[in-house]
């Protein structure tokens, strides 16, 4: 009984790590913010690479949260990471009309599934 509750709190930091991380990109004139949801990214990789977006010419500000906050005008729910199983979700925020070319992108190249709230 005692390895197993050892075993269960030594777990809890696993838990508490951050999911999601929003992606706040600014060039000349485009602005975009992005929230990537992790579904079975590594956590360190997710973190340390998927998302640190190079981004040339742009300022991008990256924050972490357990999820990605309310807001959104579209989902890209289950998208693919290309070349790879890992499998996150992507929320969109920002000018909703980018739908059109977004929605085709998440189901033809990401597989994923497109949702609006």
């Amino acid at each position: 009984m005692r390895v197993w509750i050892a075993l269960c709190l030594s777990a809890l930091p696993l838990l508490a790590q951050a999911e999601a991380c929003v992606v706040h990109s600014k060039g000349a004139q485009v602005e975009v913010k992005v929230c990537q949801q992790n579904r079975t990214i590594p956590a360190s990789l997710f973190h340390d690479g998927f998302c640190q977006p190079q981004l040339s010419g742009q300022q991008v500000d990256v924050s972490y949260a357990e999820q990605c906050p309310p807001g959104a005008f579209g989902v890209c729910r289950n998208a693919h990471v290309s070349g790879s199983a890992y499998q996150q979700d992507i929320h969109y925020y920002g000018v909703a009309t980018d739908a059109r070319l977004l929605k085709p992108a998440c189901e033809q190249q990401s597989k994923g599934v497109w949702m609006a709230p």
